[in-house]
């Protein structure tokens, strides 16, 4: 299968990088193509311009500035989100990425005011996550990261898409064992793909 993974981590000694890099391996082992996506290392700009919001329903001038990550999109069959969760949130980064990319025309049309998903090239989504805090303070934030994944993405995927949300919570309390039982079970879910 042809497998986008977005990555969205600054730093290359990071757990977040060790995910990507099993991620990446994995996907490759299993047989996959995988478009590697590093926002940090593609220097992605995030920040949606006046000039994009004005022409945002401008199908498709809208995707002048993105055409490439557009297309990257649009070719995917699966995609693998590996990514930290900051302040119960996305990296600005990634959310930047789902401002200009997730656009009209490429991620959803508008038909009588209502969205419809567009992204029906993509048949699985898989989300690889760490949480400073516990799985119980996410729960109580109402988990907006998890939310955006499993439903937002859901409604813009093919219908039926099988989706994967994969978290390790507590990270400023995990242990190097606590973190190899989550590369494998990481591992274990993209082998499966």
């Amino acid at each position: 299968m042809r497998v986008l993974v977005l990555f969205s981590h600054p730093c290359e000694e990071s757990f977040g990088a060790a995910l990507h890099a099993k991620a990446v391996e994995t996907l490759r082992k299993a047989g996959h193509e995988v478009d590697d996506c590093d926002l940090y290392a593609e220097e992605f700009q995030p920040v949606l311009t006046a000039a994009e919001r004005r022409g945002y329903h401008d199908i498709p001038a809208n995707r002048d500035g993105v055409a490439t990550y557009v297309e990257r999109l649009q070719w995917a069959e699966v995609l693998v989100i590996v990514t930290p969760i900051w302040n119960y949130g996305f990296p600005a980064i990634l959310k930047g990425f789902f401002d200009r990319v997730f656009l009209p025309g490429v991620s959803f049309t508008l038909v009588d005011g209502k969205v419809q998903g567009n992204l029906h090239n993509i048949a699985k989504v898989v989300a690889i996550t760490t949480y400073g805090g516990s799985h119980l303070k996410a729960l109580l934030m109402s988990d907006p990261p998890r939310r955006v994944t499993t439903r937002m993405l859901r409604a813009i995927v093919k219908p039926f898409a099988r989706f994967h949300y994969l978290a390790h919570y507590s990270m400023n309390l995990s242990t190097d064992r606590s973190r190899a039982a989550f590369l494998a079970r990481v591992e274990r879910v993209l082998a499966k793909l």
